[in-house]
């Protein structure tokens, strides 16, 4: 979380410095309209430069992620530049709107425009731009609208996934209309400046990330399709275990990362981790699902063996690298799911090494059957495993890891479940001496 909270303000404050080189918030000229064009101006920058950012972002372009920590972190601030486009894209278009209304009111009087024109011959490319203010004025706020609809659709969980994914697809072509807006109405010197040469780039990128959404080509290079082999039912935790048989080549993944999984072309793909060892002879893939929304929740009645599955990745970072003697993993619910995928994979590596690792299993929920085969993974992975079924067992808290772990301030902690959850034992266990880098947590959110 650190690393995506510094390079969303690190950006922001970058754009800024590099608008400030050409420009001012304060201009000498007094009065309210030079002070209105600067911030139209800056605002305008600094929301095309987000958009482009989180455009980028959602093609997921997998040679960011090893320096975001995975692509879920991605997603998250991918998020945090939609919320910040929002923001600044208000305010950017009362500056430009708010004065026009203004003027009409008679609240403000705008300033005559010198007759004849400027005498300054502006050139082929700046004088057609200025023929088109106009039009990219005009595109430019009726984008805005479908914008501010479309991210507030965004942000409310219980609007349905399925018309999530369809309206936001709609936002790169928002992005385009924004891209010509910008183009024509961007300050024509700024393109001679360093601050449009970022800008410049961020806007190409952004143009060519929202092509490879519109014609559904986002991570084409990764996809490999399969059929369903098996599917085993675990009625008590209302959750399924799929596994696919692929056709072909996958590019191998390693145990605690996800990928998105099609079942139904017009439900789109849903993210998934993967519940399985690698082996590249067997060439299978397993996911566990649980049903915690509409079409989840239906998986059982809807999917058959034989069904044929587009699967796409893997992705993710949460992939248990790391030095330390010790490991303590915690699965809260299906949260389990990537540490059964480590377990499988340590299982047959004769060369794991000698690393320490105590699994915490929380659930409100459990199956007989399930935590059998949990309890032999663990075995045969030498995994210590810990079980807290929260009406037997209560719940899992700080205090009761650190008493029943303890050398847990030499361990990495790799979390998996509720965010509230994570932020709790998170916060206790920093308050007692654990480094707040040795706690990995996988944000399986991604919207």
């Amino acid at each position: 979380m650190k690393r995506i909270t510094w390079v969303f303000w690190i950006f922001l404050l970058a754009l800024s410095g590099l608008w400030l080189l050409a420009d001012t918030l304060w201009p000498a000229q007094p009065g309210y309209f030079p002070l209105r064009t600067v911030w139209v101006q800056y605002s305008g920058v600094l929301v095309m430069g987000v958009m482009s950012l989180a455009m980028l972002l959602a093609a997921r372009p997998g040679w960011l992620e090893p320096h975001l920590k995975g692509l879920d972190k991605m997603y998250r601030l991918h998020k945090w530049l939609g919320i910040s486009a929002l923001v600044i894209g208000i305010v950017h278009w009362w500056w430009a709107k708010g004065t026009k209304w203004a003027v009409g009111w008679g609240w403000l009087v705008r300033p005559e425009r010198k007759s004849g024109g400027s005498g300054v011959d502006l050139g082929l490319i700046e004088g057609t731009l200025r023929q088109w203010r106009g039009l990219a004025e005009g595109m430019g706020e009726w984008a805005f609208y479908l914008a501010l609809i479309l991210l507030v659709l965004a942000l409310i969980k219980r609007f349905p996934y399925r018309p999530f994914v369809k309206t936001h697809k709609l936002l790169a072509v928002v992005y385009l209309v924004q891209v010509f807006h910008t183009i024509v109405l961007t300050q024509f010197a700024y393109w001679s400046q360093p601050v449009g040469w970022a800008l410049a780039a961020l806007t190409l990128a952004g143009t060519v990330a929202a092509m490879l959404v519109l014609f559904n080509r986002v991570g084409a290079r990764r996809v490999a399709h399969g059929s369903i082999e098996t599917l085993q039912a675990w009625p008590a935790l209302n959750a399924l275990t799929t596994t696919v048989k692929l056709d072909g080549h996958w590019a191998d993944h390693q145990p605690g990362q996800f990928a998105f999984v099609t079942t139904d072309p017009q439900e789109g793909a849903h993210p998934y981790t993967i519940a399985s060892a690698w082996d590249a002879q067997a060439q299978r893939l397993s996911f566990i699902t649980k049903a915690l929304g509409d079409y989840t929740r239906t998986l059982p009645e809807r999917l058959r063996i034989g069904d044929r599955v587009k699967i796409e990745g893997p992705y993710g970072c949460f992939t248990f690298a790391d030095e330390q003697p010790r490991q303590i993993w915690i699965g809260a619910g299906i949260g389990i799911t990537p540490f059964i995928a480590r377990m499988k994979h340590l299982a047959r590596d004769k060369n794991r090494g000698a690393q320490s690792i105590d699994l915490f299993h929380a659930t409100a929920d459990h199956d007989p059957a399930f935590l059998a085969s949990l309890r032999a993974d663990a075995e045969a992975a030498g995994v210590r495993l810990h079980l807290f079924i929260d009406s037997q067992d209560g719940l899992l808290s700080g205090e009761r890891l650190r008493a029943l772990v303890p050398e847990w301030q030499q361990a990495s902690l790799w979390f998996c479940g509720p965010s509230a959850f994570a932020q709790a034992l998170r916060a206790d266990l920093t308050a007692h001496g654990l480094s707040a880098g040795a706690f990995h947590q996988e944000l399986f959110e991604m919207r």
